[in-house]
């Protein structure tokens, strides 16, 4: 398997951006997940299975500094709270991630919204889980779907990535530990540019995959990993 593609989404559920390499570090892709826009009203990190709207803004990393494009082409980084605040209509503020991680949000009803659970993610960098920094998937798992749907930083060409759980891989320069398939919430189903809101895809997942689509991993070995690379197993 080859890398065909490269993501990095520097704040948690703003759009990212693709890359043609990354420096892979004991927190996953450098700068993936490395800030959050913070509910001050509840202390918890937003993601766009709450507040949708965020997947209609992109991020990237300019010199080690965060800046986030908003839908009309407002470009802000951190310090500028108060515009952020006003385009979502809510107090928040953009923070780089600490050790403490964060709390997060995810409704067990999908279709309707509803049945909220809430859980504490890792520290280091704005991740769901302590087990996936980062992740993988394959052009056939795939299929039509835009990969930005799921949030993946690693698409490979071929399939078969569900095998490598349990073992470890090399990653370009970087070795991985594979540990799980990553499952799959309502955040998928949401509209962001160019992709309207799309129930199906969620069923699909759920019916066809166990609810998990692309695998997580955590890296025991940093490196450079560029468009063109094989991942194999180690």
């Amino acid at each position: 398997m080859r890398v065909t593609e490269i993501w990095r989404f520097p704040v948690k559920s703003i759009g990212g951006e693709r890359l043609l390499d990354a420096d892979v570090d004991e927190l996953g892709i450098a700068g993936d997940r490395g800030w959050g826009v913070v509910d001050l009203a509840t202390g918890n990190v937003l993601t766009a299975r709450r507040c949708p709207p965020l997947l209609m803004a992109s991020a990237r990393v300019v010199g080690g500094e965060v800046v986030v494009t908003l839908p009309d082409g407002t470009e802000l980084g951190e310090g500028d709270d108060a515009a952020l605040s006003e385009w979502l209509d809510r107090d928040v503020e953009l923070r780089s991630a600490g050790d403490e991680g964060g709390v997060y949000e995810n409704p067990m009803n999908a279709e309707a919204e509803t049945d909220w659970v809430s859980w504490q993610g890792p520290g280091g960098a704005w991740h769901d889980s302590s087990r996936s920094r980062v992740s993988v998937v394959s052009t056939d798992t795939l299929c039509d779907w835009d990969v930005r749907r799921f949030r993946t930083n690693v698409v490979v060409d071929g399939s078969g990535e569900d095998e490598f759980v349990g073992r470890s891989v090399r990653l370009g320069e970087a070795r991985l530990d594979v540990v799980k398939r990553i499952d799959r919430c309502v955040m998928v189903t949401r509209p962001q540019p160019g992709l309207d809101r799309d129930l199906d895809v969620l069923k699909t997942v759920n019916a066809e995959r166990e609810s998990c689509l692309s695998i997580g991993c955590l890296v025991s070995s940093p490196g450079v990993v560029a468009v063109g690379d094989q991942l194999q197993p180690f």
